[in-house]
C-alpha cells in the first residue's frame, strides 16, 4: 500500500509539474537551417558513437542480470574478510572496479572518437584522472547508501520505512551540496571579469526576478570544446556559470544561453527535479523490500542485512535506473522546452535564438535527426531542429518577423 501510494504521488507530482503543452510548432526540418556538410557530419558522428553506446547499455544489463539472477556477486563478497560494514564497502569497491574494467575499452573508444571529431581536448592522463574522480564520487555515495541500508536491515524487521526516509533525505542533501562539494573536483571556477558581458548577465537576471550572487567561468576548455552554461545553487546563493568555451560566441548568443538557464532557476526546475528524484528514491527503497525475496533465493542470501547482498542490490539499482531513464528523459525534454520558451520571452529575439541553436548544434555536433529509439533512451533535450521550430512558432504567435 505504501509503494502504491508513493508511486501515485511521484507520478502526480511529475505529471502536474511538467509543462506538457507549450507552443505547437511545425515539424523540425534540419535542411532548412543546416548545410548538407553539417548534417553529414552530425550523421557520421552519431553513427560512430551509436555502437559503443548500445554496447555499454548491453554490458550494463548483462552485468546487472548476473548480479540479480545468479550468486556470482554473493560469492565474490564472500571471499572478503572483516566486519560486516567493511565487507559492504569492499564489496562495492570491488564490484565497481570490475564493472569499470569491463567498460574501460568502450570508454577509451568513445574518448578516441571525441578526439577525432575535435570535441575532446584532454590528454590521457587528465582523462584518466577525471574518470577516476567520477568513479570515486559515485562509489563513495553508493557505499554510504548501502552501509545505511544494510545497517537498517540488520536492526529493523520493517527496514523499508527508515530506508525510504533516508533515501529521500540523501537525494535532497546531495543535490544541495553537489555544486559546492563535488563540482570543484572537476573544474576550477573563477569570477567573470568586470565588463559589458558580466554587467549584461547580472542585469538580465535582475530583470527576470532571479537573485544571482555572482557570475563564474568554468575552465571547461581543458576538457572539451563543447559550449554550455548553467545556474547553480538555490535562492540567494545562485550563481551563473559559463563555460570558457562559450565566451568565444557573440554576446547576444551567450545572453540567450544564460536566459535559458535563468528559466530553469525561475521555475525552480532543479528543486522540483530533486523532489521528484527524492520521491523516486524512497519508492525504490520500498520496491527493493518487496522484490528482494525472490531475488535472495537466486543469489543465495537470506536478507539484505547480509553483506553478500551488495551485488544484488547494485544490480537492482542499475535495472531500476535503466527502466526509469525514458520517463526521466520525457519529463526533462518538456522542461528544457519551457526554458527555451522562457529565453524567448525574456529576450524577445527569436533570430538570435535560432543562430545560437545552430551554433550550439554545430559546435557540439548534436544529433539533428535522432531515431526514435535513441530519442527515447538518451535525449534529455529536444533536438536542435525542434527548438528552432519552436522559436519560429513563437515569432508567429508574438507578431515578430519569422527568422
Amino acid at each position: 500500500m505504501a509503494a502504491v501510494l508513493l508511486g501515485l504521488v511521484t507520478v502526480a507530482v511529475a505529471a502536474f509539474s511538467t509543462p506538457w503543452h507549450l507552443i505547437a510548432s511545425g515539424p523540425p526540418d534540419p535542411a532548412r537551417d543546416f548545410t548538407a556538410a553539417q548534417i553529414a557530419r552530425s550523421e557520421a558522428f552519431d553513427a560512430a558513437t551509436t555502437l559503443p553506446s548500445y554496447l555499454a547499455l548491453a554490458i550494463s544489463l548483462v552485468i546487472a542480470g548476473l548480479l540479480v539472477a545468479t550468486p556470482v556477486g554473493a560469492k565474490l563478497v564472500a571471499w572478503l574478510r572483516g566486519p560486516w560494514w567493511a565487507r559492504v564497502i569492499l564489496g562495492v569497491v570491488v564490484i565497481t572496479a570490475l564493472i569499470q574494467l569491463v567498460k574501460l575499452p568502450l570508454a577509451i573508444w568513445v574518448e578516441t572518437l571525441l578526439r577525432d571529431y575535435g570535441l575532446s581536448t584532454q590528454q590521457w592522463g587528465p582523462w584518466a584522472a577525471d574518470r577516476l574522480k567520477n568513479i570515486g564520487v559515485e562509489a563513495a555515495l553508493l557505499c554510504l547508501t548501502l552501509l545505511v541500508l544494510v545497517a537498517l536491515a540488520r536492526r529493523f524487521r520493517r527496514w523499508w520505512i527508515p530506508a525510504a526516509a533516508g533515501a529521500f533525505a540523501l537525494t535532497i542533501v546531495v543535490s544541495f551540496v553537489y555544486p559546492v562539494v563535488f563540482a570543484p573536483l572537476f573544474n576550477d571556477f573563477t569570477p567573470m571579469r568586470q565588463g559589458p558581458l558580466r554587467t549584461s548577465l547580472l542585469a538580465m537576471a535582475e530583470r527576470d526576478g532571479v537573485p544571482v550572487e555572482d557570475v563564474l567561468v568554468a575552465d571547461a576548455s581543458r576538457r572539451t570544446t563543447a559550449l554550455n552554461a548553467y545556474v547553480s545553487g538555490f535562492g540567494a546563493t545562485r550563481r551563473i556559470v559559463v563555460y570558457d568555451t562559450l565566451l568565444k560566441a557573440p554576446q547576444p548568443q551567450i545572453e540567450l544561453v544564460v536566459a535559458h538557464e535563468l528559466g530553469h532557476a525561475k521555475r525552480d526546475d532543479v528543486l522540483y527535479g530533486t523532489f521528484i528524484g527524492a520521491l523516486s528514491a524512497a519508492l525504490g527503497a520500498i520496491l527493493l523490500f518487496l522484490i528482494f525475496g525472490p531475488v535472495s533465493r537466486r543469489v543465495g542470501v537470506t536478507s539484505i542485512g547480509d553483506p553478500r547482498a551488495v551485488g544484488a542490490i547494485m544490480g537492482l539499482m542499475t535495472i531500476g535506473s535503466l527502466i526509469m531513464s525514458p520517463a526521466e528523459n520525457l519529463v526533462t525534454r518538456h522542461i528544457e522546452a519551457r526554458a527555451d520558451l522562457h529565453a524567448l520571452d525574456l529576450t524577445q529575439d527569436p533570430a538570435t535564438f535560432i543562430e545560437m541553436q545552430k551554433h550550439l548544434a554545430v559546435t557540439n555536433i548534436s544529433d539533428l535527426s535522432p531515431d526514435a529509439v535513441e530519442y527515447v533512451l538518451y535525449a534529455s533535450h529536444p533536438s536542435s531542429p525542434e527548438r528552432i521550430a519552436m522559436a519560429r512558432a513563437w515569432a508567429e504567435l508574438n507578431g515578430v518577423p519569422v527568422p
